[in-house]
């Protein structure tokens, strides 16, 4: 960067209570490790920390902490920073970055949001009540603070990324907003290519149980769609656009906050594509920034106190735009990348320029496979495989040469010579021909090398019904975007099964899928890569 760093009841869901289950556990652990986390710094920022209950929309109590400037001058107005909490954490969650930002001349006021924790109310998943929320606590920063009316702003992590770009919408009060590992669009987030990602929402689900109290609305929502119950199916969506500040983007760019939005590259929960979508849609002051990582990895050191350069630089935009600093930021290219493998920040203009060129794999011949078996390719863990690929820059692996060809079609590049800079969102363009009416397949692009162990680059679902069994039907389909180097002498391999653990998938028993690629329509894989 600029400052120098470098359906109907056909099917039932086979694995979701146990995924859940699992889900839930597992995130048990890491819900004690971060609330711990959170409670580290509050005893050094005891003498600056007032922990507050405030009246949130119809009379709910949230459970609030207001962190104010070292020796406060009682005569004068200070910036405000609303902070509400991730799906599932307490209001500790933001006490390290609230008192780095008090320290830095803001007026903090973290909440926990509705029905998890101590607040009240019950878990509406970022409905109006929550949005109204956000309101009810600036009015009372504004009521019982130095909080500057005219220079507000708002952050958060996952959940409270997703509130926090909501509010901004229907709060033209809010003139800066960090939307950190959230979403834009919830039902492409957990319903893309029409396919349940189950794992994902079992992990929201299990840690809700834990935490918190779901009202009945969203438990038969999580009903349905572990269901597969399309009778509901319209009404999800509607209930997800409701909750989407993708439906309210004329809002948001109608009352001009400053959006920041950063998001991992392998986000398991919010695929970084509704992020990218997303940003060409904002026609005020914005930044793009995608890293390697999972779901709210990349913001877990901030969380700790930790220098990171995510939190960094949403206190860079806070400052200019809420206190206008020249600090730079806006002067930047303000679409920031980090490759996930060769480190380092690369800028863009905006987000069209990031895949400059593109080449195409072509998917030739014919492959028939059978479905309902796991070929061996999948797309990971939920939360783990990002955070391991972060970490180690191990992603997902899989031996091209031994999947089993029977269940698993594939395609493979010749040796590129040089390397291949992938860059973006890849497409998926194919003729599928099915023997029953609905099914699910799985793309996966790998990264091969000399031995033929392939590395996940990247992959998506796909879900259709009602199909007429033997009839052939175009499909396209986009990957999720990534930044991932594909080193000089190895090839990509496309790959596609019908079953991965991290979807519910709509496979009757014995279906078989044909792929082809007819000569006036071919099949292919259209790869986005850097200018070289």
């Amino acid at each position: 960067m600029g400052h120098g760093r470098t359906t109907p009841n056909r099917r039932p869901a086979r694995r979701a209570a146990g995924v859940r289950t699992t889900a839930a556990g597992a995130v048990s652990a890491a819900l004690i490790a971060g609330t711990l986390a959170g409670l580290a710094p509050a005893a050094q920022a005891a003498a600056a920390v007032r922990f507050v209950d405030i009246t949130g929309d119809g009379g709910t109590v949230l459970k609030a902490n207001l962190v104010t400037p070292s020796g406060a001058d009682a005569g004068r107005r200070y910036p405000l920073i609303v902070l509400p909490t991730s799906w599932s954490l307490p209001q500790v969650e933001y006490l390290a970055q609230a008192q780095k930002l008090a320290d830095a001349g803001y007026l903090v006021l973290s909440y926990n949001v509705r029905g998890f924790w101590q607040s009240g109310g019950q878990i509406e998943v970022a409905g109006p009540p929550d949005v109204a929320d956000a309101s009810r606590v600036i009015d009372w920063a504004l009521a019982n603070t130095a909080a500057d009316p005219a220079h507000i702003g708002i952050a958060g992590v996952s959940y409270g990324a997703g509130i926090s770009l909501l509010a901004a919408a229907h709060d033209k009060r809010i003139k800066a907003v960090g939307a950190l590992s959230g979403w834009t669009d919830l039902i492409d987030s957990i319903y893309s290519g029409r396919t349940q990602h189950v794992e994902a929402t079992a992990l929201l689900d299990g840690t809700a149980t834990l935490t918190g109290r779901e009202s009945p609305e969203v438990r038969q929502i999580f009903k349905d769609f572990y269901a597969s119950n399309l009778d509901r199916e319209q009404d999800m969506i509607a209930w997800g656009r409701k909750r989407s500040v993708a439906t309210y983007v004329d809002q948001l760019n109608k009352n001009g906050a400053a959006v920041l939005m950063a998001n991992a590259w392998s986000d398991s929960i919010f695929p970084a594509n509704q992020y990218a979508d997303f940003y060409g849609r904002l026609t005020g002051p914005k930044r793009l920034e995608l890293r390697p990582g999972d779901h709210a990895t990349a913001e877990i050191g901030g969380l700790l106190g930790l220098p990171n350069d995510v939190w960094s630089d949403t206190e860079r935009w806070f400052d200019r735009y809420l206190k206008g600093d020249d600090n730079g930021i806006d002067r930047e290219q303000p679409v920031q990348l980090e490759s996930r493998t060769d480190g380092g920040y690369e800028g863009y203009p905006d987000w069209k320029s990031v895949g400059a060129t593109r080449t195409k794999l072509a998917l030739t011949g014919s492959a028939t496979i059978h479905a309902n078996v796991d070929s061996g390719a999948d797309g990971g863990v939920v939360l783990l495989s990002g955070l391991l690929d972060q970490i180690t820059r191990l992603p997902p692996l899989a031996s091209i040469p031994l999947l089993p060809r029977r269940w698993a079609a594939v395609w493979q590049s010749e040796r590129y010579a040089g390397a291949r800079r992938v860059r973006g969102t890849a497409r998926l363009h194919t003729t599928l021909t099915p023997t029953k009416e609905s099914g699910t397949l799985v793309a996966y692009l790998y990264d091969v090398g000399p031995l033929g162990f392939g590395k996940l680059v990247t992959h998506a679902p796909y879900t259709w019904y009602d199909r007429a069994p033997g009839q052939a039907f175009d499909v396209d389909l986009d990957l999720f975007a990534t930044a991932y180097d594909v080193p000089a002498g190895h090839r990509l391999a496309l790959v596609v099964d019908t079953v991965d653990p991290l979807y519910i998938e709509h496979n009757p028993s014995g279906a078989q899928l044909t792929f082809s690629s007819p000569v006036d329509d071919p099949s292919y894989v259209s790869v986005p890569l850097r200018e070289q």
